[in-house]
């Protein structure tokens, strides 16, 4: 049987990858700019602060 990872080990995966989200969105960001999109601009960005809030709150349990 496989053994599901440890608590810690977990929230490793879910910040890593929330990090991961966040660098997808800031990378379309130039596109979108040149795009001139603005509404995606603005998804973006409202996805970006989500994905990087959620990561800082895993990687603080991480160091506790």
């Amino acid at each position: 049987p496989v053994t599901p990872p440890k608590a810690q080990e977990m929230i490793r995966i879910l910040a890593d990858g929330h990090e991961a989200t966040a660098r997808t969105a800031r990378g379309l960001f130039k596109l979108v700019d040149e795009a001139s999109d603005e509404p995606t601009a603005d998804l973006l960005t409202q996805r970006l602060t989500v994905h990087e809030q959620t990561a800082w709150m895993l990687r603080a349990l991480l160091e506790e």
